[in-house]
């Protein structure tokens, strides 16, 4: 390869790293043409699927800043899944891929800034896809506000059985306070205004005799 085509090859690895939101790095020997044009297919949109040259690809990790992410994979025939979509769906395109193929090997990749390994990868397949958490979100944001709006709507009831609860009470403690018509409340033992009055004239009598 030329060097002018060594530039542009390393440029456009470099860029598709830097565009992609993961690379996962695969060995590819023993897969037919025919299989990797159908593992391509599987991923669809989620992913494209590159064999690419180790020397190429190292020096392209490394202007993207992710040559430690990579370090010990790029050995061997080597190709790469750029993640473009969904990167759950994207593995779990390549994990359904290897398990009916078993040439196709999982090395490792670069998720997000962080490495992962292919037992990581693995269990990243076994995720609910972006689509699916988003779904269950809004049904659980639904449901809240299906609660709330009934929360809401039995406030009116609720508040007026509080008023007439309480002016209930108010009625059983004026009734309770008010006693048998025409009766004197006033307290056993407690002198009234008259009371007092008369007392106090008997006094004023006794004092000028």
């Amino acid at each position: 390869m030329a060097r002018a085509e060594k530039v542009a090859a390393v440029a456009e690895l470099t860029e598709r790293f830097q565009s992609s939101s993961g690379a996962v790095l695969a060995e590819y020997r023993g897969l037919t043409v025919a299989q990797l044009a159908d593992l391509r297919h599987a991923l669809g949109e989620q992913a494209t699927f590159s064999v690419v040259k180790n020397t190429l690809t190292k020096l392209a990790a490394a202007e993207a800043g992710i040559a430690a992410e990579l370090d010990g994979l790029l050995v061997g025939p080597s190709a790469i899944a750029f993640v473009k979509g969904d990167v759950v769906e994207a593995a779990k395109g390549l994990r359904d891929f290897a398990r009916a193929n078993p040439a196709l090997v999982i090395k490792g990749g670069v998720i997000d800034g962080q490495p992962m390994s292919p037992s990581e990868i693995a269990r990243l397949a076994e995720l609910e896809s972006r689509e699916v958490l988003l779904a269950m979100l809004a049904g659980a944001m639904k449901a809240s506000m299906e609660n709330a709006a009934a929360t809401l709507a039995a406030l009116p009831v609720q508040m007026a059985r509080l008023a007439g609860a309480l002016q209930a009470q108010r009625d059983a403690d004026g009734a309770a306070g008010a006693g048998p018509a025409g009766t004197d409340q006033t307290p056993t033992g407690t002198p009234n205004d008259e009371a007092v009055a008369d007392t106090a004239a008997a006094d004023q009598d006794q004092t000028e005799e």
